[in-house]
């Protein structure tokens, strides 16, 4: 069974960065995509990233250029790196594993999330 564990959130001021990983267990990362989804109060849970097997990564416009997508197939691991955070990124950050041939449709498996608040 797919598992995924989330890490790297927390508390940080506006302009700041952080880090989230994503390991993943019971699946081989380099043959899935893999992407990065938030869910703030109130709101439905949106895309942020993903990470296509073959190379190819897709950002919401909200986020492009302040965060990357990336991945590790040897440790199994994916992570998004935030930079120049702003107070409408605080969310519940959320890892899946995406259905083959729709990399912007999420999958069956996600994480437990990891909070990420940011203040000003």
């Amino acid at each position: 069974q797919v598992q995924l564990v989330e890490s790297g959130g927390g508390l940080v001021q506006a302009g700041e960065s952080l880090r989230l990983s994503c390991v993943a267990s019971g699946t081989i990362l380099s043959a899935n995509t893999m992407g990065w989804w938030r869910q703030a109060p109130g709101n439905q849970r949106e895309l942020v990233a993903i990470s296509v097997s073959t190379g190819q990564t897709i950002y919401t416009p909200a986020v492009k250029g302040r965060f990357t997508i990336s991945r590790d197939n040897a440790k199994n691991t994916v992570y998004l790196n935030m930079g120049s955070l702003k107070a409408d990124d605080t969310a519940v950050y959320y890892c899946n594993q995406g259905r083959p041939g729709q990399p912007t449709v999420p999958g069956p498996y996600w994480g437990q999330g990891t909070q990420v608040t940011v203040t000003t």
